[in-house]
């Protein structure tokens, strides 16, 4: 599998903090950060160098995710949370470590914007008149439609 701890780039310290926006921010120390060889382009280097960049964040436990942001984030990311609570993101698409580090941190952080956009509540709304009238009149044709099927008795 070919998992390491280890880097060729210097991380971000782990009191750096991932910016959601202006009332959340999550630490650095609250992701486990790891490498392992990728699938994706590297010309020779591609058996070297480990440049796939592995983040696992436990969602359940993290103090710095408002609760309403938590809930609706594991509702609406159910099929990407292990049973454990873990988030996996991992990134290939670039040949070298330190561009996939920042593409699963800008991965992580727009999973939890999307999170944190309220939905809006549905407002009931009363059919209009015309389209009351519109369907009455279409009951009355399809019931003059039926009607004429039936048979015609002779008395």
């Amino acid at each position: 599998m070919g998992l390491t701890q280890h880097s060729f780039f210097k991380q971000p310290s782990r009191h750096a903090m991932l910016v959601i926006n202006s009332t959340i921010s999550i630490p650095m120390s609250d992701f486990d950060i790891s490498y392992a060889r990728s699938p994706g382009p590297g010309g020779q280097n591609v058996n070297k160098v480990n440049s796939k960049v592995i983040l696992r964040w436990d969602v359940t436990t993290t103090k710095h995710l408002p609760e309403h942001v938590r809930k609706r984030f594991l509702v609406q990311w159910a099929s990407r949370v292990t049973k454990s609570g873990h988030v996996i993101i991992h990134s290939h698409r670039y040949r070298d470590q330190p561009r996939n580090y920042a593409d699963c941190l800008n991965k992580i952080r727009e999973m939890i914007r999307v999170a944190t956009i309220v939905p809006k509540k549905r407002k009931p709304t009363k059919p209009s008149a015309g389209s009351n009238r519109r369907r009455l009149e279409r009951k009355k044709q399809n019931s003059q439609r039926k009607q004429n099927r039936r048979a015609v008795r002779d008395d």
